[in-house]
């Protein structure tokens, strides 16, 4: 007999500072309408000296081991494209800051944006092996463009941690995947760049091509038909590309593309993306934590799911929400989450875009800016040290 495995729980978090679109609108002379309505951008999340990938994902899972304990946690999978360290899984900083069980493995996944969801099947899979066992997923990333670049607008910072296990009490994830890869230099970052480079034209194009293939793939395996699902939720670099990559989709399949349709397939999943910003691996989840927080009732219905990284891989799958999900929704703290970023200006933000940490070895600490209960408090011989509040 199947087990059902899927999304238990889902938590996220988000940096200290917001920089509103209008700020930099005002810096650079463009008509706002090209951020909130070309975009669909409002406010990006801009990270303070002394946070990083790991001072989010430990927030955001915090929540989640203080609800449920980590006795039956025996894995972490930390996906990301903003890593920072070439050997070490960030995963492991937060094993420690959380006090996880030593009997754990840890480790981090990458492929750009797409990384959280083979998290996501990974731990599946450990779980159908062993289903005593749950799986913390985390999701977390910074995204950073040049100063004055056309990406400049899409950037943002967040972390998504989800729990799986057996009998999940939000998503039921199910098969089958449709799945596609193709080698496209739509997005990358070398190993030299702080900064990611892209092409922008080329990554939308490779987006829809990738939605074709993964659907094209999912109908193949056998999968649901489009009429089945209540909603869908797409991986969003800006929000507005919910919203060309599902017309597409309807397009693909013959289907009418009318704005009123599309938009009740996909709106209500925008509302954390547009003042988050493109969190990387984290917006397919922040997607479906804004869904599940908003819409009247989901309970038993099935969630189309569309996760592309650049480079390029995608996948589409379904999950079906739970009967009682709503019982177990974040949405006062996912909301405070947001609500709690101060204001930054724009030289402020400029300011903070330009941080490096000190790279001759030497003991340097971060100015204090987080009033999270995480912090980076420095670097001490090419080791990050990182303190609980």
């Amino acid at each position: 007999m199947s087990i059902a495995v899927g999304i238990h729980d889902l938590s996220f978090a988000t940096a200290e500072f917001v920089l509103p679109h209008v700020a930099l609108a005002d810096h650079n002379g463009t008509d706002i309408d090209k951020y909130h309505l070309g975009i669909g951008q409002e406010s990006m999340s801009v990270p303070a000296a002394d946070e990083d990938i790991v001072t989010m994902a430990a927030s955001a899972a915090a929540p989640i081991v203080a609800r449920h304990g980590s006795d039956r946690i025996r894995t972490v999978v930390f996906a990301t494209e903003s890593s920072i360290d070439q050997a070490k899984s960030a995963g492991v900083y937060v094993h420690s800051l959380l006090g996880l069980p030593s009997a754990s493995r840890v480790v981090e996944l990458k492929q750009a944006c797409y990384g959280a969801t083979a998290a996501l099947q990974f731990a599946i899979g450990l779980v159908h092996r062993d289903p005593a066992q749950q799986v913390l997923v985390i999701a977390s990333d910074v995204s950073k463009y040049d100063l004055d670049s056309p990406g400049e607008a899409t950037q943002g910072a967040a972390a998504v941690a989800m729990l799986v296990s057996v009998d999940p009490a939000l998503v039921r994830i199910e098969d089958p995947s449709g799945l596609f890869t193709a080698d496209v230099m739509d997005f990358w970052r070398p190993n030299y760049r702080d900064t990611a480079l892209v092409d922008g034209q080329e990554s939308i194009a490779a987006y829809l091509q990738a939605v074709e293939g993964c659907w094209k793939d999912h109908t193949e395996q056998g999968g649901k038909s489009l009429d089945e699902f209540a909603a869908f939720v797409y991986h969003q670099p800006f929000t507005k590309m919910a919203y060309k990559a599902h017309h597409h989709l309807l397009n693909t399949n013959g289907l009418d593309t009318d704005t009123a349709d599309i938009t009740r397939a996909v709106g209500l999943t925008t509302a954390y993306n547009k003042v988050i910003g493109n969190s990387y691996t984290a917006s397919v989840y922040l997607a479906l934590a804004a869904l599940l927080d908003q819409h009247e009732d989901l309970a038993g219905r099935s969630i189309g799911f569309l996760s592309y990284g650049s480079g390029s891989v995608a996948e589409f799958f379904a999950g079906t929400v739970a009967e009682d999900y709503k019982k177990h929704l974040r949405t006062e703290a996912n909301h405070e989450a947001i609500a709690r970023r101060k204001p930054v200006d724009y030289a402020g933000y400029r300011e903070l875009h330009r941080q490096k940490l000190p790279a001759d070895g030497g003991s340097h600490s971060t100015r204090e800016q987080t009033t999270g209960s995480f912090r980076l408090a420095g670097i001490n011989s090419h080791k990050r040290v990182y303190t609980t509040r």
